[in-house]
């Protein structure tokens, strides 16, 4: 067998593992493969896997799963799931929790963080060993553009008061949406974003940035890098707080100024993201919605949007 010594990212790695061994308490393992061949992975060819400030983009196939798993279990850490569900987006909580449990960081201890106004509506669901479900109560807002921008206000608050003290990561994401294969510690890093399923291949003048300056949400129309989704990003729960508390503050001079970002958060989240280079980025693999078809490139539906009726489940 081939036999490797050094400081190893699974993204760079691929093939059969046989075993992978820490030295010490850093990041240098001891990887035992049955091949050098099959030590280094195939890179795929029909997509973009680095960005210029060579943060990995992960698609399927493009990292060694069995690496990255024994990384992270032998760091022993917790994983944060949020969620909002709010009013009437109560009803997709069961789907996502069933199918969260079937597919979301399986072997690792979770906890799902439900936000919602109807605690007494939260599903009771059959969970792993080291799985739990956190029920945090809070108010609900006529507007549901005001319930979306209040979740930064909400995570940073949290994020410093809790969470800190709870988990290693937070992953943030939609309600309205189900696990379709296997989402796990590939997707971990600082901070990461998520590329938008509609725009993953489009042109910088084609994204829907804030364009107007008086916006704390504005970008240049010579600026950006990719367009990302605001249903799921995530890191470190420091990175997390300071993305969150940021986003925050800028909706508030919005709002004092009499203006609403064109996307809500999801605008501040793209100017943030500007700025602050996230450390990873998720393909659309992890944020896809069936309507859109399922292009060639596209090996893996992990994370789909749910069918829904939003005239029905909005402001209700």
């Amino acid at each position: 067998p081939f036999v490797f010594l050094g400081e190893v990212s699974a993204e760079c790695v691929g093939g059969s593992v046989v075993t992978c061994e820490q030295v010490g308490s850093g990041d240098f393992y001891v990887i035992y493969c049955d091949s050098k061949e099959n030590f280094f992975f195939h890179r795929r060819s029909d997509v973009l896997m680095m960005t210029p400030w060579f943060a990995p983009i992960v698609w399927e196939g493009t990292y060694n799963f069995e690496i990255l798993n024994e990384q992270f279990r032998q760091r022993n850490v917790t994983v944060g799931l949020t969620v909002f569900a709010i009013k009437k987006y109560v009803v997709f909580l069961k789907t996502f929790l069933e199918t969260a449990e079937m597919y979301f960081m399986v072997g690792h201890r979770v906890n799902y963080y439900i936000f919602t106004d109807r605690p007494e509506e939260v599903p009771q669901v059959a969970l792993k060993e080291g799985r739990n479900v956190v029920v945090l109560q809070v108010p609900n807002s006529p507007r549901w553009q005001e319930i979306s921008m209040r979740r930064m206000e909400v995570l940073s608050y949290f994020s410093q008061q809790r969470f800190i003290n709870e988990v290693s990561y937070l992953v943030c994401v939609d309600v309205d949406m189900k696990f379709n294969d296997q989402v796990g510690v590939e997707i971990l890093s600082d901070l990461f974003g998520t590329l938008h399923p509609g725009f993953y291949t489009a042109e910088r003048q084609s994204f829907t940035y804030e364009r107007r300056p008086a916006s704390q949400a504005y970008v240049p129309s010579d600026e950006g890098d990719f367009y990302y989704m605001g249903s799921i990003f995530g890191g470190t729960v420091m990175e997390v707080y300071k993305l969150t508390k940021k986003c925050h503050e800028a909706i508030m001079v919005d709002k004092a100024n009499g203006i609403e970002a064109i996307w809500q958060e999801e605008s501040h989240l793209n100017k943030y993201f500007l700025y602050h280079k996230p450390s990873k980025i998720l393909s659309p693999e992890y944020m896809w919605d069936d309507n859109l078809g399922r292009p060639e490139i596209l090996k893996k539906r992990r994370f789909l949007a749910v069918r829904k009726n939003h005239a029905a489940i909005r402001n209700k």
